[in-house]
């Protein structure tokens, strides 16, 4: 039997057919641009030919993801003049309600009409916000299901039809569940009103996340980034945007969701990443690295940079000509002192310095009745009793050097920590054996951070339009700090949960990481509904919270499917293999976390049954879907299934027991569809 010409779902079809072949004709006709003629030189013509070509990527059509995934018929054409009062409304045929098509990003036709309208677009907002009792002016909300990139399903929601208050979405809770092979994907069509709030929030303020395991604020603020730059394009253009992730393996996790949504300009990095001034190849023991990353570390590199000024005692004589220009020590002095109180950068008051020794001279010069211009004193200040007055009294300072003395100089940390640490902390962040140089020593990664505070007391360190900063609960004071350099004069998204903080400095309240960040207005935003975690996974896990995060509200699972859970003591890593083998004949991914100690054995185990599996931030595939993570890497991952092995050997890797069962609380909560917890010792008493 033949489908009726105007079945809805055929309808829908062709016009993601007429859609498609839209975005084709959009594309070919920035392919087909000829630029030989419109640039003034070559320069000019390969920054426009990388534009086109930038531009030519966003427009590619990825044929496995729908480019539009929802329908809003609105009751007026938006933005049009509305009448007010009831005479002048009349119920309207659906044929005059003014329909769009929502998707991932603008397609238009060959007039120009849109055929697709982007997310992020204010006449979009209702697909999100939109409820029964406030239908924002539409009068059907359609969500599409799909199946690869092909239509299968439609589904309605007659906002003004009180028969369907009580409907629930069939089709956003599948695409919520949906099992998950490859690398994270984006949310765009399952964005939530409180979520949604969040990602169209303005550019002009930094905004904090705090959100359990599942509640989707990597998402969010992944999906702010690509709002900010839908909204506020020419401004970020200029100034940048960045994505900070705790490690290589989340960046990689998470690095295919802008491109899906059409930006390709974000740049991503770590925390090390930003601070890589050294080579790091060492490790601290936590004491020292506590310390380290205090945010008193501070001002005692303040100190011991701004140390190497010397007050100056002889006076600066400067020759031209056959007339010698004195500038006496008590002048200097107060040039000097002027700088200091001006509290501008080291480098910046030492590049100062010359010109303002040298307006001294020119100001005698005046006197004499002589007429100096600009390049008179520009000459004056490379004068070379000037440039040795300079070094003597503000000698360039080499950042590295720097914090390698503080850290081998007993006599010098205590000098400039002199009532800022204390002598067991000046004794704790010591290095034990003397080092010859920067390259040859052994750098920590709190040490780099250091260095990069040091630069920034140095020289200015460039800011950025938009930072989104994820996992930032693990983050240091200094680290926070060095964070918030990079956005001095822009805004930042910052995303975590304070129960996951598994660093010894892990954060115990976001007003105290705000501060350090330099954001200390930021809204702080809580995100408690659950979309990712079964409920019996999340209940299980959130046993830890009263003992590592006392206070934090608890997720609550929204998700219908409940998933499974069990528990299961065992006497040998077969029975993990086995378990894995168990929830593989199930569709999607799964992960085999145990503590770092215990990946040796667990690898010999699944080699020696023949089965494949991946390290973390590798890609899954159709044919391989095992990832076997250290506890150490699972945060922000996830996974349809989890096999977690021997929760207390987790507890035990941390060096302290608060750190483990934060990491306990990670592991335990990776799992969108499933887990399966085995044990042969016993489990951590907190868990019940």
């Amino acid at each position: 039997m033949s489908t009726p010409v105007d079945d809805p779902l055929s309808r829908e079809r062709s016009h993601l057919a007429r859609s498609r072949a839209a975005l084709r004709a959009m594309r070919e006709d920035v392919e087909s641009l000829d630029i030989s003629d419109v640039t003034a030189n070559w320069v000019n013509a390969e920054v426009l030919a990388h534009q086109i070509g930038e531009r030519i990527k966003a427009l590619a059509d990825l044929t496995d993801t729908p480019l539009f995934f929802g329908r809003l018929d609105y009751l007026h054409a938006p933005g049009a003049e509305r009448a007010e009062g009831g005479e002048g409304e009349r119920p309207r045929p659906e044929a005059a309600y003014q329909t769009l098509h929502i998707g991932r990003r603008h397609v238009h036709d060959a007039e120009g009409d849109p055929m697709v309208v982007d997310w992020r677009a204010p006449v979009s907002q209702p697909f999100y916000r939109a409820s029964k009792k406030d239908p924002m002016d539409i009068a059907l909300r359609r969500r599409f299901g799909y199946t690869g990139g092909d239509l299968t399903a439609y589904e309605d929601e007659h906002l003004s039809d009180p028969a369907e208050a009580a409907k629930t979405s069939k089709l956003l809770q599948q695409e919520i569940e949906r099992p998950r092979v490859g690398p994270m994907r984006d949310i765009v069509a399952t964005i939530q009103p409180e979520q949604d709030e969040i990602v169209r929030s303005g550019l002009g303020g930094t905004v904090c996340v705090q959100g359990g395991p599942g509640t989707g604020k990597t998402a969010v603020g992944l999906h702010r980034v690509a709002y900010l730059l839908y909204a506020h394009r020419e401004r970020l253009a200029r100034t940048g945007t960045l994505v900070i992730g705790p490690n290589r393996s989340f960046l990689h996790y998470i690095e295919q969701v802008l491109p899906a949504l059409g930006e390709l300009a974000v740049e991503q990095a770590t925390v090390d990443d930003l601070v890589g001034h050294v080579e790091v190849r060492g490790t601290d023991e936590a004491a020292a690295a506590v310390v380290k990353g205090d945010a008193r570390m501070a001002e005692v590199l303040k100190r011991a940079v701004y140390s190497h000024v010397t007050p100056p005692t002889e006076p600066v004589v400067v020759v031209r000509g056959s007339r010698r220009w004195r500038v006496p020590a008590y002048e200097l002095e107060d040039i000097v002192r002027e700088l200091l109180d001006r509290d501008i950068r080291y480098g910046a008051a030492r590049e100062a310095l010359p010109q303002r020794i040298a307006h001294a001279v020119l100001v005698q010069m005046e006197r004499s009745g002589e007429a100096p211009d600009d390049r008179v004193q520009d000459a004056v200040a490379r004068n070379s009793a000037v440039k040795a007055a300079v070094k003597a009294i503000w000698p360039p300072v080499d950042p590295a050097k720097l914090v390698l003395r503080l850290l081998t100089d007993a006599d010098f940390l205590a000098v400039h920590a002199e009532g800022v640490l204390t002598e067991d902390e000046q004794k704790t962040i010591l290095w034990a054996k003397p080092v010859r140089s920067v390259k040859s020593a052994k750098w920590a990664p709190a040490d780099a951070v250091l260095i990069d505070e040091a630069t920034d007391i140095v020289e200015r360190t460039h800011s950025l339009g938009h930072v989104v900063l994820d996992e930032a609960q693990d983050l240091s004071p200094m680290q926070y700090r060095a964070v918030g350099r990079r956005c001095t004069t822009g805004s930042a998204t910052v995303l975590g949960d304070l129960a996951q903080g598994t660093t010894p400095w892990a954060t115990r309240s976001w007003d105290d990481a705000l501060a350090h960040l330099g954001k200390s207005d930021a809204v702080i935003e809580e995100l408690t509904a659950g979309f990712r975690v079964p409920t019996d996974v999340i209940t299980y896990a959130s046993r830890l919270l009263p003992h590592i995060a006392p206070g934090l509200t608890p997720v609550a699972s929204v998700r219908e499917n409940p998933g499974f859970f069990d528990l299961r003591p065992i006497t040998g890593t077969a029975e993990v293999v086995a378990a894995c083998e168990e929830l593989l004949r199930n569709e999607g991914s799964t992960g085999l976390i145990a503590a770092d100690a215990r990946i040796p054995a667990l690898a010999e185990a699944l080699a020696a049954t023949g089965m494949a599996y991946l390290a973390p931030g590798e890609e899954t595939t159709r044919e391989t879907r095992l990832t076997l993570v250290p506890a150490s890497l699972a945060k922000g991952l996830e996974y349809d299934y989890v096999v977690l092995d021997e929760p207390q050997a987790v507890v035990d890797g941390e060096p302290d027991e608060r750190t483990g069962l934060r990491r306990l609380y990670v592991a335990l909560t990776r799992a969108v569809s499933g887990l399966i917890v085995t044990h042969a010792a016993p489990l951590p008493q907190q868990l019940g």
